[in-house]
């Protein structure tokens, strides 16, 4: 293996880890354990554990925001690109799991520049998801763009405690059926509302 498929492998060998028995439970002789790798082999591309979460978080982060800008370049009206960005973002977290529970539990682990550098990217991609929010319903406040957006997040990263990708729904049905609810709430609720 080379360097950096065995440094993939690390990683998501820790998130698996990290989900299971959460940061401050696991040790480097588990991470070592679940991962293969000796401990002196582990420090060959980590300093700790700390470190670790911070890459976990880090290419996660990075993934989906490359593969939520790919998603919704692909054309469309504000409303598809919006559904084109709660489809990549779903189908990814379905396919990332540990990962993604690692995101959402062990968010504020991070500190110093390991957690600025997450941050940032994170900010990157909650710019992004307000931006197609403001394409999609230019009418609504910006403090009501910004709730709806971690609201949609909400929606979306929660999947973790309930969802089976092995099970009868697929990850593709279940992000169309995330964008029906969210895109029929937000994006067209207030012309209803004002309607009536």
């Amino acid at each position: 293996m080379t360097y950096d498929e065995r440094l993939d492998h690390l990683l998501t060998q820790a998130a698996r880890v990290f989900a299971e028995r959460g940061f401050h439970s696991t040790t480097m002789r588990d991470l070592a354990a679940a991962s293969g790798m000796s401990l002196a082999g582990m420090y060959y591309y980590v300093r700790g554990k700390d470190e670790l979460l911070q890459l976990v978080q880090e290419r996660s982060f990075t993934d989906v925001l490359e593969g939520a800008r790919a998603a919704v370049q692909g054309g469309g009206d504000p409303v598809e690109r919006l559904h084109a960005f709660i489809r990549h973002h779903v189908e990814y977290f379905a396919s990332h799991m540990p990962a993604m529970k690692v995101l959402s539990h062990e968010a504020n682990v991070l500190t110093g520049e390991g957690r600025r550098r997450v941050q940032a990217i994170k900010r990157r991609y909650v710019d992004l998801l307000e931006s197609l929010l403001r394409e999609a319903a230019p009418d609504e406040p910006p403090i009501e763009r910004n709730a709806a957006a971690y609201v949609l997040f909400g929606m979306m990263n929660w999947i973790y405690n309930w969802y089976d990708p092995a099970g009868p729904l697929d990850a593709r049905r279940l992000a169309d059926l995330i964008a029906r609810i969210f895109l029929g709430g937000f994006v067209e609720a207030r012309t209803t509302l004002q309607g009536g």
